[in-house]
C-alpha cells in the first residue's frame, strides 16, 4: 500500500469529533497568528480624521480639537473630516468623497455617538462601521478605528463609560488597530467635558495624547 493510501486510511479511522477538533485548531492558528508591525508614517503624511462632532471638535476653542493636537504631535498632515451630528449610516454614505479629498495614507474613523444617542441597533451601526473600513482600504489606505462608548444612566451616574463591544468585536473580525478606552476614559471625568457627550479643551488634549500613544503601540507613529 502506498503511503498516500496508508495517510487516507488513517485519517478514515480517527474519530469524526477529533478530525473536526483537529481542523479547527489549524485554522484557528492559521488566522490569528501574529500580525507583521505597521511602518510608521512620515512625517507630512495625509491623515484623514473621520468622525463626529467628537472628530470636529464641539466645545472646545477652534484649534483646540483633537485632529489639530494630533497633527501638532506626530507631523502629519490631519485633514479634520468630522461633522456634528452624524450617524454611522451618513457617515458611510460620504466617505469615499472624503477620502478622495484627502488622499490620506491613514484614516482614523470615530463614528457611532450619534446612533447610540438615538438609540439606533448596535449591529446596524456595526456593519455601517464595516462598510466604512471597506471602502477606505479599496483606497489603499490604512484605517483605524476610535472606539466610542454606549452613554446610559447607569454609566452617567458613576461617571464610568464603556467602550461599546462593537468596536473590538469590529476590530477582531477585520483585523484592525483599535483605539480603546481613550474616549470613554475622557468622557468619564466630569472636569474633562463640555457637556455630557463632548470633552473640552483638556479633554480633547488628554484624547489627542491617548490617540497618539496607541497610534505608537500600533506602530504607525514613531515613538519621541
Amino acid at each position: 500500500m502506498s503511503g498516500g493510501r496508508t495517510a487516507a486510511l488513517d485519517d478514515r479511522v480517527l474519530p469524526a469529533w477529533l478530525r473536526l477538533l483537529l481542523t479547527c485548531a489549524w485554522l484557528a492558528l492559521a488566522g490569528c497568528g501574529p500580525s507583521p508591525p505597521l511602518a510608521p508614517l512620515t512625517a507630512g503624511s495625509s491623515v484623514l480624521a473621520f468622525g463626529d462632532s467628537i472628530t470636529f471638535g464641539t466645545g472646545a476653542a477652534p484649534g483646540d480639537d483633537y485632529p489639530a493636537r494630533l497633527a501638532a504631535i506626530s507631523g502629519w498632515q490631519v485633514h479634520n473630516a468630522g461633522i456634528p451630528g452624524e450617524t454611522a449610516d451618513e457617515a458611510r454614505g460620504r466617505i469615499g468623497a472624503a477620502i478622495a479629498e484627502a488622499r490620506p495614507a491613514l484614516v482614523i474613523v470615530e463614528s457611532g455617538g450619534n446612533d447610540f444617542l438615538r438609540r439606533r441597533p448596535e449591529a446596524a451601526v456595526k456593519e455601517d462601521l464595516r462598510a466604512i473600513v471597506a471602502a477606505i482600504r479599496a483606497s489603499g489606505a490604512q484605517v483605524v478605528l476610535l472606539a466610542v462608548p454606549k452613554f446610559s444612566l447607569l454609566g452617567a451616574a458613576t461617571g464610568r463609560l464603556p467602550d461599546s463591544p462593537i468596536y473590538a468585536e469590529l476590530a477582531k473580525e477585520e483585523k484592525l488597530p483599535l483605539i480603546a478606552g481613550v474616549l470613554a476614559e475622557t468622557l468619564s471625568d466630569p472636569r474633562l467635558k463640555a457637556d455630557p457627550v463632548h470633552p473640552n479643551g483638556d479633554g480633547y488634549r488628554k484624547l489627542a495624547d491617548g490617540v497618539a500613544e496607541q497610534l505608537r503601540r500600533a506602530g504607525l507613529l514613531k515613538k519621541p
